[in-house]
């Protein structure tokens, strides 16, 4: 074969189906999302929940199963969200926090133990733990990052927790 050509495709009309495909709905009409949200950094902190609540209201879920769960900082939403995820009480945990960038290296330490600690939340409790939780350099860049609706992490959150909560529950009851 000559170089630069590809191979000849052999038998190009027995092509087979395409797989199956599994997509999350937007709905959160019978979701139960628990956020946990950090008190820390309040000026952003409390714009990424109404960033969250606002897309869980418009994608249909009820506010009253939506238990909000506050916590001092940052470093301490992992522990709280793994809790809350095992609780049987809700169908993803939203998390949502600020650290932003000072003169020292704990801006590392604690960005660093918040990502993988909502990680092994999700792992561990096997329901979608979100991370929303900014992590910028400036104050700045944390209000933009938590501003309007195109633009605010907690909404996009939300928007993940619900979609993922949909995508797993399809998956579940495809395998029984």
């Amino acid at each position: 074969m000559p170089a630069g050509q590809l191979p000849e495709r052999r038998n190009q009309e027995s092509k087979s189906p395409p797989p199956p495909r599994t997509d999350g709905m937007l709905d959160a009409h019978d979701l139960r999302i628990g956020i946990v949200v950090a008190r820390f950094n309040e000026q952003f902190t409390e714009r990424l929940l109404d960033g969250a609540l606002d897309c869980l209201r418009q994608h249909g879920a009820g506010l009253d199963a939506a238990p909000v769960v506050r916590v001092p900082g940052a470093f301490e939403i992992p522990v709280v969200a793994r809790e809350l995820a095992l609780s049987g009480r809700v169908d993803a945990v939203v998390c949502l926090g600020a650290v932003v960038r000072g003169a020292t290296p704990h801006f590392d330490f604690v960005s660093q133990s918040v990502s993988q600690g909502v990680t092994r939340a999700a792992l561990d409790s096997g329901i979608p733990v979100t991370f929303g939780v900014l992590t910028t350099d400036t104050p700045e860049q944390a209000m933009e990052r938590s501003g309007s609706e195109s633009s605010n992490k907690g909404w996009e959150a939300a928007l993940a927790a619900i979609e993922t909560a949909n995508v797993l529950r399809q998956l579940r009851r495809s395998t029984r």
